[in-house]
C-alpha cells in the first residue's frame, strides 16, 4: 500500500508538475503573466481548513477527509493556482518535532503528496471549495500515533503560496492506548472595581458580564461543562465581593465627583448565575483580589498575603455557599521565587501551580537523531510529569507545573479567525496523543507491532492565561472532546497524585526580567504608606471595623495593576482619602483650643477633650509636651482614654509654671504603641509669675496690717488713761452783788 501511494504521489507529481499546470490554459498562462501571480497570490490568497474528520479514525478504510475554501481578500483574479495535500506515513516521535512542524521549520515538513487539486480562476472576494479524501490505508498509516497533513497552495511556478499545517491522529481498533490524567484548570480572575468597600472607582463591571462578554462567556463556559470532568475552577473572591456590591445601592466616584448609583440586576443575575454553576465542580479561591505577592514580599509588605488568604477563604465561602479550597495557590503567570513561596507556604498554601519556564527540568535529555540542519536542543523525548515538591520555611510544596502548548492551545485568544478553532482542537487532540504515545516511540523502547509501551501514569497540567477571554463555543467543545478521548483520565486538582518515578527538576527560576515584570517600587512604595496610614486604624479601634482597609489594601496590591500602575491611582487616592478622613473622625477638640489659657500660682491644670465620631470605642494616649520645659513643666497623668462611639471624654493635665511668660503645648493622640495618630494640636499657656512675688507682698502687706491695728489700739488705750487721771476742772467764782 505504501508503495502504491509513492507511487501515485510519483505519478501524480510528474503529470501535474508546474509545467504541465501552464499547459492547462489558465487565465494567466494564456496572457502571459504567469510571473506576476506569485506576488499578487502571496497577498491575498487565504487557506482556511473548515472540517477534518473524523477526530479519531479507528480502522484503516475508515474515509478521512480535510476540505476547506481557499479566499481571493484581494482586487485582482486570482488564477493559475492549485492546492495539494503533503503527509507522511510514519508518526511524530516527539512533541517537539511536531512544534517544528507547525512553525515551518525545514527538515520536518512531509514530502510526499496524495492529490494535487486544480483551482479555476478566483474573483476578487470570491473563493472556491477543496477537499481531500483518503483512508490511513491509502496514506500507509498503520500504527497509533500523530501524522502531519499540510495544505498548499502553489502557482504555476510550483512557489507556494498559502499554507495550514495540522495534523490527523489514528489509533487501531485493537491497540490500547496508555492513559494520562489530564487536569485542566478555568480561571474567572478580573481586575478590582473598588477601592475602599463602599466606592466604586470603574463602572464596567455589569458591562462585562453581559452575554458575548468576557465575564458573560466564563460563566457560559461554566454553565455549559457544569457535567464535564476534570475541571477544576479558579475563582477571585474580590469579583464575587464586587458582582454583590454592584447589586445593590452603592457609591462611584468618577473625576473627583462621588454619586450615589442603583443596584445593577445584570450584576445580581450573573452573580446568582455563576453560584448555580459552580455548585458541584471543585473551585479554588484565589487570596482575595489576586494580589501579586512576589511584589508583596520584595516590599516588605509580608502580611498581606496572609490577609488575602483568609480573607479570600471567607467571602468565597460566604457568597458561593460552599466551602472552597484556599491551600493551592497560582503566581501571576505562575512564576514565583522563594521569597514569594515562603508568603504562601506560611499562610496556608500546600500547592501552587506554575509555569514550565518557573520550574525546569533538572537535566535535558538527548534527544533522538534529528534530521539535518534541524535544532538538536531539543526537549526530552518524553512529557515530564506535573508534579513536583518545592522546599520553603514550612515544609515542603507541591509544584504542579503546566503544559505550555496545551496551556496556549486551551487559551487561545484567536479562536474566531476562519478556521484558527478547528485547527486548536485538532493540535490539542494530537498533543495528547503524543504523550501518551510518547513512551512507545521513545528511544530504548522497544513494543511489538501494533502495541504500545507500557508507562506509568503521568498527570498533565492545563492552565490557560490568567485574564482570558475566551470563545465559550471552542472551549466547551474542547474540554468536552478531550475528556472522552481514549488516551486521557480527566483528573481535578484534589485527585492529581505524583507519579511513581517523578520528573527531576531544576530549582526555581525567577529571573531579573521576571523581577520586572512585578509591581513596580514606586507604586508599591504608595501602597505600603496607605497600609501604614491603615494598620493607625486597627490599632485604636475593633478588628472588624479596619476590615475595610484589609481589603483595599488587597486591591490595591491586585496583579491586576502589572504595567497598568496609572490606572490603579485614582484607587490609591481614594483608599488615603477615606484614611485620613476615618483616621480624622478621633481628634482633640473644644471651643477653647484657639483661645490661650491662662495659668497663676503654684499650680493648675489644662483639660484635654478627645472626641470619637466613629461608629466604635477607640483607645488612644494623649501625648502632652511642653516647648519651654523651664517655664512650664507637665507633671505625669494618666494618659489612656477609652472612648465610647460618638462620646467625647476629658483628661486634666498638671502643669506647673516657673516665672511669667508664653509658651506652647503640643498635644499629639497616639496608639498603645506610640504610634502618632492624627494631627497634633498646639495650645498656647500664659503664665503670670505670680507665685513667689505674691506670697512676699501678701505677708508684708499682713504684717504692715497688723501693725496698724496695734498701734491704733495702744493709741486708743492711752488716751483713755490719760482722761482718766487728770483732776476735775474749778468752777468760776460769782461777783458779788449779782447773787439773786
Amino acid at each position: 500500500m505504501i508503495r502504491k501511494a509513492a507511487l501515485l504521489a510519483s505519478l501524480t507529481a510528474t503529470l501535474l508538475s508546474p509545467a504541465a499546470v501552464a499547459l492547462h490554459g489558465t487565465a494567466s498562462a494564456q496572457a502571459g503573466t504567469a510571473s506576476a501571480a506569485p506576488n499578487t497570490a502571496r497577498q491575498t490568497a487565504q487557506l482556511v481548513v473548515e472540517e477534518i474528520g473524523p477526530d479519531l479514525p479507528r480502522e484503516p478504510t475508515t474515509e478521512i477527509k480535510v476540505s476547506g475554501s481557499l479566499l481571493n481578500t484581494g482586487k485582482e483574479v486570482l488564477s493559475n493556482l492549485y492546492i495539494r495535500m503533503n503527509y507522511s506515513p510514519q508518526p511524530f516521535t516527539q512533541r517537539a518535532h511536531m512544534a517544528a512542524y507547525l512553525s515551518g521549520q525545514e527538515g520536518y515538513q512531509p514530502a510526499p503528496w496524495l492529490v494535487e487539486n486544480y483551482q479555476q480562476p478566483i474573483a476578487p472576494s470570491g473563493k472556491v471549495a477543496w477537499e481531500f479524501a483518503f483512508t490511513p490505508q491509502r496514506l500507509g498509516i498503520s500504527r497509533f500515533g500523530v501524522y502531519p497533513v499540510m495544505i498548499q497552495v502553489r502557482d504555476g511556478l510550483g512557489q507556494q503560496v498559502a499554507v495550514q499545517r495540522t495534523f490527523i491522529t489514528y489509533l487501531p481498533q485493537d491497540v490500547k492506548a496508555p492513559r494520562t490524567r489530564l487536569a485542566v484548570v478555568l480561571p474567572i480572575v478580573d481586575q478590582p472595581r473598588r477601592a475602599d468597600d463602599g466606592t466604586f472607582i470603574d463602572e464596567g463591571l455589569p458591562a462585562a458580564m453581559a452575554s458575548g462578554k468576557r465575564l458573560g462567556n466564563l460563566l457560559k463556559i461554566a454553565q455549559d461543562t457544569s457535567s464535564v470532568e476534570g475541571l477544576t475552577w479558579v475563582v477571585d473572591p474580590a469579583l464575587l465581593d464586587d458582582a454583590r456590591v454592584a447589586g445593590g445601592a452603592h457609591w462611584s466616584r468618577s473625576e473627583g465627583r462621588t454619586a450615589r448609583r442603583p443596584g445593577n440586576p445584570a450584576a445580581t443575575t450573573w452573580l446568582g448565575d455563576l453560584r448555580t454553576a459552580l455548585t458541584d465542580p471543585p473551585v479554588v479561591a484565589t487570596p482575595y483580589a489576586d494580589p501579586d505577592v512576589t511584589a508583596l514580599a520584595h516590599n516588605g509588605l509580608d502580611d498581606v498575603t496572609a490577609t488575602g488568604v483568609e480573607t479570600g477563604a471567607k467571602v468565597a465561602a460566604e457568597i458561593l455557599g460552599r466551602e472552597v479550597r484556599t491551600d493551592i495557590a497560582w503566581p501571576v503567570g505562575g512564576m514565583i521565587d522563594y521569597d514569594g513561596l515562603d508568603l504562601l507556604a506560611t499562610s496556608g498554601v500546600g500547592t501552587v501551580l506554575l509555569n514550565s519556564m518557573n520550574l525546569p527540568l533538572a537535566t535535558t535529555v538527548a534527544a533522538p537523531a534529528t534530521p539535518e540542519g534541524a535544532d538538536a536542543s531539543a526537549p526530552p523525548p518524553v512529557t515530564p510529569d506535573a508534579v513536583g515538591s518545592l522546599s520553603s520555611v514550612s515544609g515542603p510544596v507541591q509544584a504542579l507545573v503546566a503544559d505550555s502548548v496545551l496551556s496556549d492551545t486551551l487559551g487561545a485568544a484567536a479562536t474566531s479567525a476562519p478556521g484558527a478553532a478547528l485547527l486548536n482542537r485538532q493540535r490539542f487532540i494530537a498533543e495528547t496523543a503524543m504523550i501518551s504515545a510518547e513512551s512507545a516511540v521513545a528511544p530504548g523502547a522497544e513494543t511489538a507491532p501494533g502495541a504500545t509501551a507500557a508507562a506509568s501514569p503521568r498527570t498533565v497540567l492545563v492552565v490557560p492565561p490568567r485574564r482570558w477571554s475566551p470563545d465559550p463555543a471552542y472551549v466547551t467543545d474542547l474540554v468536552e472532546t478531550a475528556a472522552s478521548l481514549p488516551w486521557v483520565t480527566p483528573a481535578t486538582l484534589d485527585s492529581v497524585k505524583p507519579a511513581k518515578t517523578p520528573a527531576a527538576r531544576a530549582d526555581l527560576a525567577y529571573t531579573g526580567q521576571d523581577r520586572q515584570g512585578e509591581l513596580d517600587k514606586a507604586y508599591m512604595g504608595s501602597v505600603r504608606r496607605v497600609d501604614a496610614r491603615a494598620d493607625l486604624t486597627a490599632a485604636v479601634t475593633t478588628a472588624s471595623d479596619v476590615a475595610t482597609f484589609d481589603r483595599a489594601l488587597l486591591r490595591l496590591s491586585s496583579s491586576a495593576w502589572r504595567g497598568r500602575t496609572d490606572d490603579a491611582a485614582p484607587y490609591v487616592e481614594r483608599v488615603r482619602e477615606t484614611i485620613d478622613a476615618r483616621i480624622a473622625k478621633v481628634s482633640i477638640t473644644g471651643n477653647e483650643l484657639s483661645q490661650i489659657r491662662t495659668l497663676a500660682g503654684q499650680d493648675g491644670e489644662v483639660p484635654i477633650s478627645v472626641r470619637n465620631g466613629l461608629e466604635s470605642t477607640v483607645k488612644v494616649r494623649v501625648k502632652v509636651t511642653s516647648e519651654r520645659p523651664k517655664l512650664l513643666k507637665i507633671e505625669p497623668y494618666e494618659d489612656s482614654m477609652v472612648i465610647s462611639s460618638g462620646q467625647t471624654e476629658t483628661i486634666r493635665v498638671p502643669m506647673i509654671p516657673n516665672g511669667s511668660g508664653q509658651t506652647s503645648v503640643t498635644v499629639q493622640l497616639t496608639t498603645d504603641d506610640e504610634r502618632k495618630y492624627g494631627e497634633r494640636v498646639k495650645l498656647t499657656v500664659r503664665t503670670t509669675g505670680y507665685t513667689g512675688i505674691a506670697l512676699v507682698i501678701v505677708g508684708g502687706a499682713l504684717v504692715v496690717m497688723l501693725a496698724a491695728v496695734v498701734m491704733r489700739i495702744l493709741r486708743r488705750r492711752g488716751a483713755r488713761r490719760a482722761a482718766a487721771a487728770k483732776p476735775p476742772a474749778r468752777q468760776p467764782a460769782v461777783p458779788a452783788g449779782n447773787e439773786s
